[in-house]
């Protein structure tokens, strides 16, 4: 049975949007492609239709989260107390405790870095995205714009973020996990507002 093109495109964003959810919650090395493939209810032989391979898939799905996260970020900005309300959810324990929906950054970096160059652009490209996007909001709210300034504040910013979602993700101790949300809230604040 032969789709058009319609239905190859929304099948292609079906898989990548599933991929996103399974590599943030397992990983990229431990997403095979026949897992990725049977979370949509295909085969894997399907999956050469969308895609030339893992590391294709892999770059297309860091397009994809990195580009939702920057919408998503844009949203929060644009309303009143938008920035705290970013800050608020992002370094929240629900954050924390659901990988597979959170940001692409604290779930997967460390894989990342040693991707394919192609994932390795996909991700600087979307990474790069919020962080003008952040500096761009953080001069304009500024009283007298300073773009490098806000640029610097933007990377920090990012950085501390990420940084501590990992973090709190990775020690086994609840108290110490959200102290270490709650001490990076106060410090984001402290930063930014």
């Amino acid at each position: 049975m032969r789709y058009d093109a319609g239905h190859k495109q929304a099948t292609r964003q079906r898989i990548i949007r599933s991929a996103g959810r399974r590599l943030k919650s397992d990983g990229i090395d431990a997403s095979g492609v026949a897992v990725l493939m049977s979370d949509v209810g295909l085969t894997n032989g399907a999956f050469y239709a969308h895609f030339d391979s893992k590391d294709d898939l892999v770059a297309n799905v860091l397009t994809d989260q990195l580009n939702q996260q920057a919408a998503h970020f844009d949203e929060l900005l644009a309303q009143d107390g938008g920035l705290e309300r970013l800050l608020e959810e992002y370094l929240s324990p629900q954050m924390r405790d659901d990988r597979a929906s959170g940001c692409p950054s604290a779930a997967l970096l460390d894989e990342v870095a040693r991707t394919s160059p192609a994932g390795r652009g996909a991700y600087t490209a979307g990474a790069t995205t919020i962080i003008d996007h952040l500096a761009d909001y953080l001069s304009a709210r500024s009283g007298s714009p300073d773009p490098a300034r806000s640029r610097v504040k933007a990377i920090s910013l990012f950085g501390m973020l990420v940084g501590t979602m990992q973090l709190a993700r990775a020690v086994d101790d609840p108290a110490l996990s959200d102290e270490v949300l709650a001490s990076a809230l106060a410090e984001a604040r402290a930063l930014v507002l």
